[in-house]
């Protein structure tokens, strides 16, 4: 089956012809849950991802597991993949993000046991009031920042936004976005001393 759509500039014939075969691998799995097809993507794919994951921060117990999840996934759920969305690569690797992704979150939550029981208790007054103030002040200071800084800090911390997702939501360059970041978390420093 062919690619739909037109091809990126950066792709070459050859990329595009690998990405073709992943392609029809993964058609084999979801019409005919074919396991040769599955073995083909496994073998190429699963040291890849495994790599992937290792050099993104994993260790490599949390890598062998998020591989095998999302080697299982790729089985399960082939019937998602849209050829003329995303080559089978990037589909496969945004599948391996986000495993990875829910492997870290799953590791900051409390166990039931360690979460407290019974009511809080009052918070100091004082306390209350210097968080107001301190609130009110970075408010301040965020409408104050010039206005490219502020959209990307709301989008980076009001709508928990990567890096990533907010290049892709804008058009701007990664880099240009995270110094602007870095620039507006600079002001917003200086504003709240």
């Amino acid at each position: 089956m062919q690619r739909q759509g037109p091809r990126p500039k950066n792709v070459t014939k050859k990329d595009a012809a690998e990405n073709d075969d992943w392609v029809t691998c993964i058609q084999r799995i979801r019409e005919n849950e074919d396991r040769q097809a599955f073995e083909r993507l496994f073998g190429h794919f699963a040291p890849r991802v495994k790599g992937f994951l290792m050099k993104s921060g994993a260790d490599e117990a949390m890598a062998e597991e998020c591989t095998q999840d999302v080697m299982a996934t790729l089985w399960q759920k082939a019937h998602l993949f849209d050829p003329s969305r995303a080559s089978a690569a990037t589909w496969i690797f945004t599948i391996a993000r986000n495993r990875k992704i829910d492997a870290l979150r799953k590791q900051k939550r409390p166990e039931p046991e360690d979460l407290p029981w019974g009511p809080d208790e009052e918070p100091d007054q004082a306390d209350v009031l210097a968080l107001q103030q301190e609130t009110t002040q970075l408010g301040k200071a965020i409408k104050n920042l010039p206005e490219k800084q502020k959209v990307l800090i709301e989008k980076a911390y009001f709508r928990d936004l990567s890096h990533s997702e907010i290049a892709e939501e804008t058009g701007l360059p990664l880099g240009t976005i995270k110094s602007r970041i870095r620039l507006a978390l600079d002001r917003l420093r200086h504003a709240m001393k």
